[in-house]
Order: structure tokens, then C-alpha cells, then sequence
């Protein structure tokens, strides 16, 4: 946006004035001035001395608001007739009566979107502002021409050097016509706008040989006839008549003829193109999305509504919502600029997949809506997803890098599945999430039962969060002992949540969902703390193992919290192991080494779990020096079976030693088990053949049975 910036006031508690500082020094073309002053800030909008330009939009935030009173609603309007006001309310309870002005828009507590109303708005303000001047500098001319038909007759010299010159010196072009058309008078800047000849524009010639000029130069496209017709009907009504005429290159000419005592008028033409463009660009942008063009949220639910009207007269339609998979992971590794090249390539595609009758839009972040009308069955609506995934799913070259992403898709039709753009929306985006839990990479179409599942996942959230404030959680200790000697070496912490409601939860069906909803924080502190307590009362040196999940590392509290676990219990930090598997490297690989080399260096064990069972585990056995390497039960369960099983665990035992790395075999069940692993090299085993997890307390009795053992 070219000129100067435009200037924003804010108005809000300082935390948010603080965040409204951050989201705006990122956008372009924006100056914001904070204020959380509870009172009216006129000497803000309009800065004594002139020295700053004055305020042309204004942000109120809702507690802003409560600490000034609504009636400052009011006072910061009475301040300029073209202030537009934008109001962070999530609620508009006892302030609804004052923001019955046009001028008052109201959005949700939303600071992202109000900026982005208060440019626009600034924007208009800048606009009705240079149009006031220019309306004056209008009146100014009109005063002129006026003056030229009521003193015409008198002082002629000085008169007509006089109207010369605020004649060539206005923006606008402007011409005199008597009653029958011919020219009597016009300034530079009416031949210079429609680029005609000073040999044909002279006084007295008729306004049909004007009009002809202008149609060989290109700068009109009616009928001279037509047009002159028309304009004498409107200037015989008198007063002003303006119209807006289209010029034939394309630009916006606004009119207005004045009528004159004697049959003529006087009409002034104003080049108003950038104007309407600027109007038609606040328009669009208030229906598009701002990095792809693509029609936002709101437009498409415009088009859905519209479309849910030829369902209730018995079409079919397709409401599509799809996301990219793993969009986060390409800004994390690339970059949020390339990320959002990423998403122009993607919306380009999208628009060469869909016909010219459908809707495409981008809802937010990663986020599309396709509307596909005219359907005859629901499964027509399948080979349309089926070429959204193909098109997507399409390797990518951005500026040098090879990017693959794939997206998922969900599908509701109405009116089977919803007769309003609401619950359209709602269905569509439970199938996208069905698509995903389903692989991804895939599309599903909505079914009834997917909103069971999805209130069943809210309960078990909702339980979950509980959980963690009510402490339902308890830890149990599985023992890992050494393989030749049969003696505890340390035991891995394992969680449980014993729920009142729903009993014992397995840790497969909540520590998923604690991933994904953050909790898996603020339990893996738990876990930390509750496991060295418990471990610093074991004999020395038994070791504790504990898990640590990739949500833990992406927090970067990893560090703290075990620092914190290890000072409260007074655990030495020899004595504590911690298990990763390789997806805690998958991301942010050197920051995740960094972490995990400082740990070390404290002299905690690091672990590398489940060995095995990823594609790249040798490589991060490069990466870092790890202390030891678990086998994934997996091999153990079948190694007297299968030969490739006992060959794959003899491979791991044999590197480990190696490299002088540990191996503990997970899963031992038998007698058997256990020679196997014994004999291909495993230094530790792990599983129930010694020991299914025990609570603490039981735990206990196992270490005195070893001293008793020991002793005798």
C-alpha cells in the first residue's frame, strides 16, 4: 500500500497493548499508537500543534472500555466525522446502545482480525478525508465559475485574469456550456483528462463535436445523441446532477453539471479511478484471503447459504474441508515464508482442480473449504476428492527445495448431512478429522457416528484435564535386571491413570490425546518428580527409567523439569536413565541434541527405545553417544519362531557391544526367551518373566528379597 503509513490508536489494558505492538510492527504500512489511558484520547486523534497527522482508525478493546465507560464510545466520535471505531467485544451487554453509529463495528476478541478492519477502515478515513478537500476545493472552483456568470459583464479584465487563474489551477476539469450546448469556456485540465485537441476545444463549439473528438481519441464510448438528450433532461430539473460515466480507456469520471439562469450549466469532471479502485480493493479484501486471493471464510459461508437455497429445491451439494498434513513441520524446518509459498502453490492448484461453478476458499493456516454444487448422487463427490488428493500430493519446487506434502479431506453432503452452512461446516471438518486418524493422505465422508466419536474424545478430554488436577495418576516400576547375573539394575516408570469414573485408563487410549492437547507437559513433570522420589529410596545404584515424550522436547522445558526433578528428590544423577525413541529426533534435530548432550553431561543415562522398529535408527546411533539400546518386544516375542527375529536381535546385541552401548531386551515372557536373548549378547533383559510393573510399595519387597538372596 503506497503513501504514508496508516495511523491506528489502540486502546487497551497494556498486556494488550503490548501484544497489538508485536502483531503490528510485523504488518506493513501500519503505524499504532497505544494508549491505556481510561479517557477519552482526543488529544491523540487530533495532536495539538499539528505536528503528527491525525489518528484515521481506532481499536477499543473490551476491558479497555469497562475502565472508560461506554459513553467514551461517543466522545471519540464527536472527534472527527470520519474516525471509524473498531470493538474488541466478546460481549456486547450494557454497551450495545452506544455503538449504534454506523461507524462502530464490533469483532470478536481478535486482535489479528480488528487490525486488519481498523487498515481497512483507516484506509476509507484517509479516503472521505481527501475527498472532503477535494469537495471544498470543488466549492472553491464552483464559487469561481459563479462568479464568472454573474460579474461577466463587469470589470471584464480583472475578472477574466482572475477566473484564469483558479480555472487552470484546479484538479478537476471543468467546463461552461450555454443553452445550446456550444463551449463557452473550459480550463487546461479538462483537455488535458480526456487528451483533446486545443484546435477543436475552443470556445463555441458544440458539445456533439466535443463528444465526436473524444470518440475518435478513445476517451468516450456512448452515443453523442443519446448522451446530450440525457443531459439536457437532467440539467432542465436544475440544481446539481452527478453521474458517473465510464471513460473508454477504463478510468472512473464523476460529473456534476450545474445549471445556469440562461439554459447552460457548468459541469466539472473528476478522475476518480484510484478511488473506486481503492473502494473495490477494500471490498475484495474484505472477502478474500490476503496471501492467496482465495475467498475467506466468510464469503464462502456467503456461497454455502446460497447454495443450501437450490438444496431445499432439490439439488445436492458437497461441502469439502481439507488441510495439509504436517503443515507445521515445513515452518518449523523451511521457513513461514516459504510456507506460505507454499500455500499459494497449493490454492493454484486447487483453482485448476475445481470448476468454474465451485467454491474454493481459505478458511485460515493450512485450512481450505471446497463447495461443490450440482451432484446427483453423494458419490459423485469422490472422484472430485480423489483429484484434489492427486493434484495436491504433487512434489513441490520452491525456491530451490524439494517440498512433499499431502493433504486430508473430509466430506459432507447435503442435505444429507445438514441443512445449514453450520452444521455442514461442523460434519465436513469431524470427516477431515476422521481422514487423519485414518492416516491421512486420504478423504472420508462424514458419518453419523463420527459426532459420537467426537463427543466421546471431548469427554475423555475434559477427563483428562481433570485428571491432572486431581492428581488420578499413579506410576508402577517394571524391573530391568542384568541377563547374567539376574540381579535389579533399575527399573522403567510407567503411567497409569486409575480415573473414578472410568477405572484404569490405558496409557494407549490418553497419552496420545495428552500429546496432542499439551498436558503430556505438565504430566511428564509429574512423572519426572514422582519417579526420582520414589527411585532415591531404592539401594544405590538401581536406576530409574523414564520416558520422555517429542511434545516434551518441542516445549524446551525438558531441562528445567529434570534439573527440578533431581534437586527435590536429592536422586543422584547417575541413577536416572531417560528413554527416547527416534521420533524425539525427528524435529528440530540439532536443538534436540543440544538438550540431550547437556543432560548427559550431567551424567544422566540416555536410552534409545523401541530400537528397531523406526527406518533410521542407526543413523542417530552416529548422532549421538547413547548408553543404552532397548529392542522392541516385537523381535523378542518371536525369536524362537523366527530366524530373522533372532538374527536382527543377535545383530543389536553384537553392535552395542561394539560401540559400548548397553542392550536390554523388552518383552522377555520365558525361560526360553530369556536363553535366547542371553545367548546372542543382550547384557539386560526386561519383562514378565521377572516381573510384571509393580507399584512402589511392592517394589520394596523385591529389593529385600534380593539382599536376603545376596546375604545367603
Amino acid at each position: 500500500m503506497g503513501g504514508p503509513a496508516l495511523r491506528i490508536l489502540f486502546c487497551g489494558i497494556e498486556p494488550e497493548c503490548g501484544a497489538m505492538r508485536e502483531l503490528a510492527a510485523a504488518a506493513s504500512g501500519i503505524e499504532l499508537v497505544t494508549t491505556s489511558e481510561a479517557h477519552p484520547p482526543d488529544d491523540i486523534i487530533w495532536p495539538p500543534g499539528g505536528g503528527e497527522p491525525p489518528i484515521e482508525a481506532v481499536i477499543v478493546t473490551q476491558s479497555w472500555l469497562l475502565s472508560s465507560g461506554p459513553a467514551v464510545i461517543s466522545e471519540i466520535l464527536r472527534a472527527d466525522d470520519g474516525l471509524c471505531l473498531v470493538l474488541e467485544a466478546a460481549r456486547l451487554d450494557g454497551i450495545a446502545d452506544h455503538i449504534v453509529s454506523e461507524r462502530v463495528m464490533a469483532v470478536p476478541e481478535d486482535h489479528a482480525r480488528a487490525l486488519q478492519l481498523a487498515a481497512a477502515l483507516a484506509h476509507t478515513c484517509r479516503l472521505e478525508r481527501s475527498q472532503a478537500q477535494i469537495k471544498m476545493e470543488l466549492r472553491a472552483a464552483q464559487r469561481a465559475a459563479q462568479l464568472v456568470s454573474t460579474e461577466y459583464q463587469r470589470q471584464q479584465r480583472d475578472r477574466n485574469k482572475l477566473f484564469e487563474t483558479a480555472l487552470n489551477n484546479m484538479s478537476q476539469g471543468l467546463c461552461m456550456f450555454d443553452g445550446d450546448a456550444n463551449l463557452v469556456v473550459c480550463n487546461d485540465r479538462y483537455i488535458e483528462m480526456y487528451g483533446l485537441s486545443r484546435d477543436v476545444v475552443v470556445p463555441g463549439v458544440n458539445l456533439r463535436a466535443i463528444l465526436e473528438h473524444r470518440k475518435e481519441r478513445g476517451s468516450f464510448a456512448g452515443d453523442p445523441e443519446i448522451y446530450i438528450k440525457d443531459l439536457h433532461a437532467k440539467v432542465a430539473k436544475g440544481d446539481v446532477q452527478t453521474q458517473l460515466v465510464q471513460a473508454g480507456d477504463g478510468r472512473t469520471i464523476s460529473i456534476a453539471n450545474r445549471a445556469m439562469a440562461n439554459g447552460g450549466w457548468v459541469a466539472t469532471h473528476q478522475d476518480i479511478t484510484e478511488r473506486t479502485r481503492a473502494e473495490e480493493r477494500i471490498r475484495h479484501m474484505a472477502n478474500h484471503d490476503s496471501l492467496t486471493g482465495l475467498p475467506n471464510r466468510a464469503a464462502f459461508r456467503d456461497e454455502l447459504e446460497q447454495a443450501l437455497k437450490r438444496v431445499r429445491r432439490g439439488q445436492m451439494i458437497a461441502t469439502m474441508c481439507l488441510d495439509l498434513d504436517h503443515f507445521k513441520n515445513i515452518n518449523d524446518t523451511l521457513g513461514h515464508q516459504l510456507g506460505d509459498k507454499l500455500l499459494c502453490v497449493v490454492a493454484a492448484r486447487l483453482r485448476d482442480t475445481v470448476r468454474e461453478t465451485d467454491t474454493i476458499a481459505r478458511l485460515g493456516g493450512d485450512e481450505f473449504a471446497v463447495l461443490q454444487v450440482g451432484l446427483d448422487r453423494p458419490e459423485a463427490a469422490s472422484a472430485f476428492a480423489q483429484r484434489i488428493l492427486a493434484a495436491i500430493n504433487q512434489p513441490y519446487e520452491i525456491e530451490g527445495n524439494q517440498v512433499n506434502v499431502s493433504t486430508s479431506v473430509g466430506i459432507a453432503i447435503a442435505p444429507n448431512d445438514g441443512s445449514t452452512s453450520e452444521q455442514l461446516m461442523r460434519n465436513a471438518d469431524m470427516a477431515l478429522y476422521r481422514a487423519k486418524s485414518d492416516g491421512r493422505a486420504i478423504f472420508r465422508y462424514f458419518e453419523p457416528e463420527m459426532d459420537q466419536q467426537l463427543q466421546a474424545r471431548r469427554s475423555l478430554e475434559i477427563d483428562l484435564r481433570n485428571a491432572v488436577a486431581n492428581e488420578e495418576f499413579q506410576l508402577v516400576y517394571q524391573p530391568q535386571v542384568d541377563a547374567v547375573t539376574e540381579e535389579i539394575t533399575g527399573c522403567e516408570a510407567l503411567l497409569r491413570w486409575k480415573s473414578p469414573t472410568r477405572g484404569i485408563v490405558s496409557p494407549a487410549e490418553f497419552i496420545p490425546l495428552a500429546e496432542e492437547i499439551g498436558l503430556i507437559v505438565p504430566i511428564g513433570e509429574w512423572v519426572l518428580k514422582q519417579a526420582c522420589c520414589e527411585a532415591a529410596t531404592w539401594p544405590k545404584p538401581v536406576r530409574v527409567a523414564v520416558n520422555l515424550s517429542p511434545a516434551q522436547f518441542k516445549s524446551r522445558s525438558v531441562m528445567q523439569s529434570v534439573i527440578n526433578a533431581l534437586a527435590v528428590s536429592g536422586l543422584a544423577a547417575s541413577r536416572l536413565e531417560l528413554e527416547i525413541t527416534e521420533s524425539v529426533l525427528l524435529h528440530d534435530n540439532e536443538a534436540t541434541l543440544a538438550t540431550l548432550h547437556q543432560l548427559r553431561g550431567f551424567g544422566i543415562k540416555i536410552s534409545m527405545d523401541d530400537f528397531g522398529t523406526g527406518y533410521s535408527s542407526l543413523s542417530y546411533l552416529r548422532s549421538f553417544p547413547f548408553d543404552k539400546i532397548k529392542i522392541d518386544r516385537s523381535f523378542i516375542k518371536d525369536i524362537s519362531d523366527k530366524g530373522d527375529c533372532a538374527a536382527i536381535v543377535k545383530a543389536v546385541a553384537g553392535l552395542g557391544k561394539g560401540l559400548g552401548i548397553a542392550t536390554t531386551a523388552e518383552g522377555v515372557e520365558t525361560i526360553e526367551q530369556l536363553h535366547k536373548v542371553r545367548n546372542e549378547g543382550c547384557t539386560e533383559v526386561q519383562g514378565y518373566f521377572f516381573s510384571a510393573p509393580q507399584p512402589g510399595e511392592a517394589l520394596r519387597e523385591l529389593f529385600e528379597r534380593q539382599e536376603a538372596s545376596r546375604a545367603a
